[in-house]
């Protein structure tokens, strides 16, 4: 009798946990699914770098599924990650890091995403000889991934200038210039030191690149990267102020070469191989070049009637300084969801959000539980499906939905993103190649696996 109710009892219990396992698969496929639809309204797919999943080694562990920052990426579906929201993807690889029999290979984009960048080799180099493109310009986001490519760049330059027996010093050329003072142009820079080359660095702006132009407090940083000069930088989340400020602390005790205000303007090379490289205030010479530019460019303007008056901006770093304003931010990428909702927590202002599509589509999963927050607030108004079609001195003027709509207006600051300097690429001689490269990716992923000896 004792062991029939202890029989009972465990079957009692393993029914209970078995009932609530495939309760909360259920749900998990349910959430896969319904993330998968929603996915399917953007259906151009990953922007950049991204996760390619060989579903043959693939386990159904679902580590790749949680791990993600940017939230539902990837799901569980038919018991394999997929990817599911590829257009959210920002390339921060920690799914191919914690997955544990290495399914997953991180790839570019494919040619139809990928039309607009410049051809580059595996080693960063354009279809110019000797002349190099790292960062964001060259397809990845993320500052990790700009800091990485400065230094694994700076590396290459550094065998091919062994391989000739070490630097050639002549007076007024130089290894390497480097073009752009942001996080790949600095890591760039850092390394040339660590190296002994002879470079210099140019930016027309200030050291920071886009991160200076970031909104105050802004975070830039979700995953530890190792900067030259100073080792593994272990923290996990950092802000733009805590960034720059390293950097500069950094910069102070190396001896780091960079002209400020000083804008390329061209660049051509001799019969002898040489760079010239012209700017706003001279020439220099150089053996190398790396173009750690960004892609941001010029802001994007929009065409709009009276889009030329003082009260329209492109760009926010200090939202405490409006207060009691009646605003409205236009975009919906992160940066004109962070303005928005750094404006809208100043005391007394009014924002509305104009934004031309029916749902916020390739922002950061923790931004759009944010904005989400903000608007149950009433600190944020957002309107879908709108378009501003003038600005006025006291208000402005949207399209919604086809119905003109006008509402007081102090200010106006769009997000529309940036004009690449695709021109002074293609001016100096830089291919751009519609490649697929992530299927040469995966290719050399699935080769390489096939390569390594089973052991028995």
């Amino acid at each position: 009798m004792d062991t029939l109710v202890a029989f009972v009892v465990a079957v009692a219990v393993i029914g209970f946990f078995m009932w609530n396992y495939l309760r909360g698969q259920k749900k998990r496929d349910e959430q896969a699914r319904a993330a998968a639809e929603k996915g399917k309204l953007f259906s151009e797919g990953p922007k950049s770098q991204h996760p390619h999943i060989d579903a043959n080694y693939c386990i159904g562990c679902a580590a790749c599924t949680m791990v993600c920052p940017e939230g539902d990426v990837l799901a569980m579906l038919g018991g394999k990650a997929v990817i599911v929201n590829g257009h959210k993807c920002i390339g921060h690889s920690l799914c191919a890091e914690v997955c544990p029999v290495g399914a997953i290979t991180m790839v570019m984009a494919s040619p139809s995403m990928g039309a607009d960048l410049p051809y580059l080799t595996p080693e960063f180099e354009t279809s110019v000889k000797n002349l190099f493109i790292v960062g964001e310009l060259g397809g990845l986001a993320l500052i990790k991934n700009a800091v990485n490519q400065g230094r694994e760049c700076i590396d290459i330059i550094a065998r091919r200038t062994a391989s000739w027996g070490g630097p050639r010093a002549i007076s007024n050329v130089c290894d390497v210039v480097i073009v752009g003072a942001g996080p790949a142009g600095i890591s760039a820079s850092l390394r040339a030191i660590e190296k002994k080359l002879k470079y210099i660095t140019l930016d027309e702006g200030e050291i920071g690149g886009t991160v200076a132009k970031y909104p105050r407090q802004k975070l830039v940083m979700t995953s530890p990267v190792e900067f030259p000069m100073h080792g593994k930088f272990k923290k996990t989340e950092l802000s733009k102020e805590d960034l720059i400020a390293f950097w500069k602390k950094v910069l102070e005790r190396a001896d780091f070469k960079c002209r400020q205000g000083e804008k390329v303007e061209d660049v051509k090379k001799g019969d002898d191989g040489i760079f010239i490289v012209t700017t706003s205030k001279g020439q220099h010479r150089a053996r190398h070049m790396v173009l750690a530019l960004g892609k941001g460019g010029s802001p994007r303007k929009l065409g709009v009637k009276g889009e030329h008056l003082p009260k329209v901006m492109y760009r926010l770093i200090e939202a405490d300084h409006y207060v009691n304003k009646r605003i409205l931010v236009v975009g919906g990428g992160d940066s004109a969801i962070e303005a928005a909702m750094g404006l809208g927590h100043q005391v007394g202002n009014q924002v509305t959000l104009s934004y031309r599509k029916e749902v916020f589509s390739r922002i950061k999963e923790r931004n759009a539980q944010r904005i989400q927050e903000s608007v149950r607030k009433g600190k944020v108004k957002v309107i879908f499906n709108s378009n501003p079609v003038e600005f006025k001195e006291n208000a402005v003027v949207l399209d919604v939905n086809g119905k003109l709509q006008e509402i007081p207006n102090d200010y106006v600051w769009i997000f529309a993103g940036g004009e690449p300097p695709t021109a002074f690429l293609k001016k100096i001689g830089v291919g751009f190649g519609a490649q697929d490269l992530t299927s040469s990716a995966s290719k050399e992923a699935k080769e390489a696996k096939q390569a390594v000896p089973v052991l028995v």
